[in-house]
């Protein structure tokens, strides 16, 4: 049946599961699911994520939804393909859980609400909120101080490998490095080392259709 992966190429959500796709060496078959007619919310796609929301997966009889979760399944069932993700030492794949767990509660909650604001409210015809823009990009400082700290002990921040602790933010910091945000990144010299990185991976650069 092999793997395919339900949802738009400009989802962030998305593009996280096709770019540990693309690191792995995996084909799939993409389904575009249409968010403007709202196919999101409809059946078939419901019955693949019944919160409505983009990406859903499915590999064989297995069936998936949050991208996260995806790409942790990707990274465990096809170890052996493409760039490794994951480790198989306790202790330092701890320290990848723990940085996984960063993205997803502390960069995610700031990077995802400031590329709503500043890239997808013009889109849609809404006003950005510049008061909402202030205090995300006052969270998001917060963030990165402590990202500067931590890549400037390690290249990336799972420790000397890329891992899918970094791989998880390539899609939103592709984003705000569109907006007025990116000097937040480029004013840190190791987060802006580790983002140039990330950005370059040829895997994400087949993604974007840049490569």
């Amino acid at each position: 049946m092999g793997i395919k992966v339900h949802g738009h190429p400009l989802s962030p959500a998305a593009r996280r599961v096709l770019l540990c796709l693309a690191e792995k060496n995996l084909d799939y078959e993409f389904v575009l699911v249409d968010l403007s007619t709202g196919q999101h919310k409809k059946e078939p796609f419901i019955s693949i994520n019944p919160f409505g929301q983009v990406p859903g997966f499915e590999d064989g009889d297995l069936t998936l939804f949050e991208s996260r979760a995806i790409t942790k399944y990707i990274a465990h069932a096809y170890a052996d393909k493409g760039t490794p993700l994951l480790v198989a030492d306790p202790k330092k794949m701890a320290i990848i859980g723990q940085w996984l767990e960063v993205e997803a509660q502390k960069f995610d909650a700031a990077g995802q609400a400031l590329s709503f604001e500043i890239l997808i409210k013009p889109m849609k015809g809404m006003a950005t909120d510049e008061s909402v823009v202030d205090k995300l990009q006052a969270q998001l400082s917060a963030v990165l101080d402590i990202y500067e700290a931590r890549l400037s002990k390690s290249k990336y921040l799972g420790g000397e490998e890329y891992s899918l602790a970094d791989l998880h933010h390539i899609p939103i910091i592709s984003n705000l490095f569109k907006t007025k945000v990116k000097p937040l990144f480029d004013a840190r010299p190791h987060v802006s080392a580790w983002c140039s990185d990330l950005l370059a991976r040829p895997a994400w650069l087949k993604v974007t259709g840049a490569a």
